[in-house]
């Protein structure tokens, strides 16, 4: 009955080359040990986005899986009930505040919870669906990169997705650690992300050379209070 959560900096099907599933995908499917698991898709975070939902579809279409789509535009109420069947929740990337201010109106954090503690289940998401499982991220969601305080906070730490990728997340993400606005966490690059199980977690990627690295704040005479370290990654 084991729980799994796998945050990812970036990458995935939405990520390749046309929209291909990649190894970070096929590593979801693979931890939840079924021969073809039932794939919640949720994306909130892009507005419910039908090219990003058919992306999905298209992706996940050729790993052996049973599908099916969060949507909370349209008949809501009886898709976060399907919540509890999901085998593996995969959450998308987009505007992570709104999304999670979407998932409280309709009480998605609350079912989410719940699945997670009744085990058996994968959590995943990559960028703002990798925020929402953990205590604070930095995000655009406002404009200007911000640290916010939120998330569901599965997995206790803060993240910075798209490490690699978008230089102003840094500077914000190593200040709000310094300063407390953040607890310590992980940045993880694009094809990188942490696998978090039974209090453990580990780091994982499919692109060579892509890092994840640990933050948190330090005493010792450094410029930015904060000390960084890579963490090890196991290279799907």
């Amino acid at each position: 009955m084991t729980a799994h959560i796998v945050a990812m900096g970036g990458g995935g099907f939405s990520m390749s080359p046309l929209g291909a599933p990649t190894n970070l995908d096929r590593y979801l499917v693979e931890l939840t040990g079924k021969s073809s698991p039932l794939v919640c898709f949720v994306p909130t975070a892009s507005a419910d986005d039908p090219q990003y939902i058919n992306k999905f579809l298209n992706a996940y279409g050729t790993l052996g899986v049973r599908v099916m789509v969060l949507t909370l535009w349209q008949d809501a109420a009886r898709s976060v009930e399907r919540l509890a069947e999901a085998d593996l929740v995969m959450v998308g990337n987009g505007l992570t505040v709104n999304m999670l201010a979407l998932w409280e109106a309709h009480g998605v954090g609350k079912a989410l919870k719940q699945r997670y503690e009744a085990g058996d289940v994968v959590l995943g998401g990559v960028a703002a669906g990798a925020n929402a499982w953990c205590e604070g991220f930095v995000t655009d969601s406002f404009g200007p990169f911000r640290a916010v305080r939120g998330g569901l906070g599965l997995i206790p730490s803060s993240f910075c997705c798209h490490f690699d990728g978008e230089d102003g997340r840094v500077p914000v993400y190593t200040e709000a650690i310094a300063d407390g606005t953040l607890p310590e966490g992980y940045a993880c690059d694009d094809g990188a992300g942490i696998h978090y199980s039974e209090g453990k977690l580990k780091g994982i990627a499919d692109t060579p050379g892509a890092r994840v690295m640990r933050f948190r704040p330090t005493s010792s005479p450094t410029s930015s209070g904060v000390f960084s370290e890579p963490v090890d990654v196991e290279l799907l």
